[in-house]
């Protein structure tokens, strides 16, 4: 029976597909720092754990609406 892994970390295509968001999006977050990245050679990751952080860093949209 083949076991499924979980991913620990998303490339920027990946991520950009769990958030919803084009590839510069993702860049400038990163760039912004809001969004932690590593790099592995040439490629960037960002950690899973990263990417929730940021997800729950978000105001709510009652909040954004509120404003």
């Amino acid at each position: 029976m083949s076991e499924t892994i979980e991913p620990r970390a998303y490339s920027i295509a990946q991520a950009s597909g769990a958030l919803g968001l084009c590839r510069d999006s993702i860049y400038k977050l990163i760039r912004s720092g809001a969004l932690p990245a590593k790099k592995c050679g040439k490629r960037t990751l960002i950690l899973v754990t990263d990417l929730d952080a940021y997800l729950q860093s978000m105001p709510s949209a009652y909040e954004v609406t509120a404003a």
